[in-house]
């Protein structure tokens, strides 16, 4: 099968990322892939959480899914949204940073809101708070496909291994990591963590990112890594996206999920223990 990462620039205007989103799926698709994934914030990249109160929707009026879900169905694919902002009816206003899957009939399969949120001071001048704006998850999720188990995550998620491993223990094969990843702990982490959680998992690993400078209405613009990968379960990279808007095209099989596992079968390998004193 043949899976296509999309790799976006998103701007703070969920109307404008829209179409560019669809041209990406329609090149895809004509290329062959039969999974097409999207990046983290699909719909919105912003700091401004006035802003995002704005031009945010709630999942039921939100304008990106039901055109993403009509263009997957229009194309007979199978889709992940890696994921949007998504308005919520909690009490202190935060939102939801939502994965969906979507069939190639259109329907939402699975939803997984991201459960770790990127509370960082990375330097003095580049800090974050997910927490302040979203509100965390609190369930892990695999998608039911016709061509895999698909274990959820999103981007600050690959650095808790846990998730990745009770995600791989129940049957996932393919794990999706969609990121908005910071250019600094990219350059030194992305690829690294990537891999890892490939290796002590042994499924392949497809990780749709933003890249660059995001155009901003309203706030500050934020800078993306890029670099969206696809991993193999033997760690190996298949694919890297590289800095710019586009697609990553690779071709797996999921037979080698089971040969990476054959040769170390380290996810039956648990073992209880105390400690540490």
């Amino acid at each position: 099968m043949k899976a296509a990462l999309i790799q976006l620039n998103s701007s703070d205007m969920p109307e404008e990322n829209i179409p560019r989103t669809i041209g990406y799926m329609r090149e895809a698709a004509a290329k062959g892939a039969g999974f097409l994934l999207t990046p983290e914030v699909t719909n919105c990249v912003s700091d401004s959480r006035r802003h995002q109160q704005t031009v945010l929707c709630h999942e039921q009026e939100d304008p990106t899914l039901e055109a993403l879900r009509a263009e997957a169905q229009a194309l007979g694919i199978w889709l992940l949204i890696g994921s949007l902002a998504i308005k919520t009816n909690d009490a202190d206003g935060r939102f939801a940073n939502r994965s969906f899957m979507i069939s190639p009939k259109g329907a939402i399969v699975a939803r997984y809101d991201k459960i770790h949120m990127f509370d960082v001071e990375i330097s003095k001048t580049e800090t974050y708070c997910e927490s302040a704006g979203y509100r965390p998850g609190e369930n892990a999720v695999i998608a039911d496909t016709d061509f895999a188990k698909v274990g959820m995550t999103i981007c600050y998620d690959v650095r808790f291994a846990h998730l990745h491993r009770t995600l791989a223990q129940n049957g996932a094969q393919i794990l999706t990591g969609p990121a908005a990843f910071s250019p600094v702990s990219g350059a030194a982490h992305w690829e690294t963590l990537l891999r890892a959680r490939a290796i002590e998992t042994g499924c392949f690993v497809f990780a749709p990112a933003q890249c660059g400078v995001h155009p901003a209405q309203s706030g500050r613009s934020r800078s993306t890594y890029g670099h969206s990968l696809a991993v193999s379960p033997w760690g190996d990279v298949l694919a890297d996206g590289g800095e710019k808007e586009g697609l990553t095209l690779v071709d797996f099989d999921l037979a080698d999920v089971d040969k990476a596992r054959r040769k170390i079968p380290s996810l039956s390998h648990d073992r209880r223990f105390g400690g540490p004193q």
